[in-house]
């Protein structure tokens, strides 16, 4: 080889470091001005983010009839969580703490069930019978008041606002998260959410150790006191929940008995269940406690249910839901309404219901994990799914 050419073969065989400098751009960024730079780089990763969610969406609705009843089976199990935590403390066995929870759940709704049964058939026929006559009384004010309407025009207005509730039900009640529209579905749901429970109940350490090691083993110590936190948070709602909606329902209840409105008593239980979708629930459920005071009393008594329900809403609202579910979720209540108006457009009744805990355990995990805070290693009390991991073995495993 020639003395020429051996000077250049050992430069092009000598390694070359690669410049790491950032701020080394073309003369294509260099024209873009940097503010629309920036615009861009968070553009295409928020579409990444909402790609993500609408995909994650699109599987929940695919996989509803799965999806409905674990997220129940959870919320069930957060309910029932500090009582079985209290048999747990007190050496109750697992498997008696177990089956004390479920029994005396099933026991509790039978038991209520029961009597609202049996107050709808006994006082069913007298609101049946007043029901027909205020529907004569308005329709003879319709027609002889100011209004001075024929039979036709009210039967056509009856029949229009007939067709709006309809229409605006069927599109409450099959929203993209309906639990099914057959009874085998209800009941299929009903099982898989009971397997559920029973399954967290009885070995949620196994599931969740099971559950953590899917992830890389890095990532594994952030994951597990993010979903802790979480967890806590979810405990906290059910059971701050549970408490506002039993005020709601005794506040509600106890006034349409005061008053002798019919049916009081189911009406209180479908406060209480309603009250389970924060804000909105006790609203709606309140309103047919009006609607019945209006019907079988008269528009007097019916104005004063509605003072006791808008009384009860008051409290709720300004002292139970900020200083309450406010600790307990950490949610702002403008967002619990945004949450739930947008769950309920989404899914329905369900996506109404699951919004709010949802939303706290996500706001909980994307807080600790930028935070820092799974690092120091505190297992939350009241914790269903760690509740039977030593902490030392949990820390060995890190």
């Amino acid at each position: 080889m020639s003395d020429e050419l051996r000077p250049r073969l050992r430069d092009l065989l000598r390694p070359r470091s690669i410049s790491t400098d950032r701020t080394v751009t073309t003369e294509a960024d260099q024209a873009v001005p940097f503010g629309l730079r920036v615009g861009a780089g968070y553009a295409w990763r928020l579409l990444i983010l909402a790609a993500a969610v609408g995909v994650f969406i699109w599987l929940v609705i695919t996989l509803k009839l799965l999806v409905i009843p674990l997220m129940v089976g959870i919320l069930i199990t957060a309910l029932l969580w500090p009582a079985f935590e209290w048999m747990l403390r007190r050496r109750f066995p697992r498997w008696l703490a177990v089956a004390l929870s479920i029994l005396g759940t099933l026991a509790i709704v039978t038991g209520l069930m029961w009597l609202v049964v049996w107050q709808i058939r006994l006082e069913l026929p007298e609101v049946q019978a007043s029901t027909a006559v205020s529907i004569e009384n308005f329709q003879d004010w319709l027609r002889q008041g100011p209004l001075h309407l024929t039979g036709d025009q009210i039967s056509d207005y009856l029949a229009q606002a007939q067709a709006l509730v309809e229409e605006q039900g069927q599109l409450l009640w099959s929203g993209a998260l309906a639990v099914g529209s057959t009874l085998g579905h209800v009941v299929t749901g009903a099982l898989l959410s009971l397997f559920v429970l029973v399954c967290l109940l009885a070995d949620g350490a196994g599931i969740w150790r099971w559950t953590v090691r899917i992830f890389p083993r890095n990532a594994q110590p952030a994951i597990d006191g993010a979903a802790r936190n979480g967890w806590k948070t979810i405990v906290n709602y059910a059971r701050t929940q549970l408490f506002v909606a039993t005020i709601d329902a005794i506040g509600i209840g106890l006034g349409a008995f005061l008053l002798q409105v019919p049916l009081a008593l189911p009406v209180a239980v479908l406060v209480f269940l309603g009250s389970f979708i924060p804000i909105v629930g006790a609203v709606a459920t309140g309103a047919i406690a009006v609607f019945l005071a209006l019907v079988y009393n008269g528009p007097w008594i019916a104005l004063w249910m509605l003072v006791v329900v808008l009384g009860v809403q008051q409290v709720e609202g300004h002292i139970l839901q900020p200083i309450l579910m406010g600790s307990a979720v950490k949610v702002h209540p403008l967002a619990v309404v945004l949450v739930v108006a947008g769950g309920a457009m989404i899914g329905g009744i369900p996506g109404a219901l699951f919004a709010v805990p949802l939303a706290a355990f996500v706001n909980v995990v994307a807080v600790t994990l930028t935070s820092g805070s799974w690092r120091t290693g505190a297992v939350p009390s009241g914790d269903l799914i760690w509740s039977t991991v030593p902490r030392q073995r949990r820390r060995s495993n890190r």
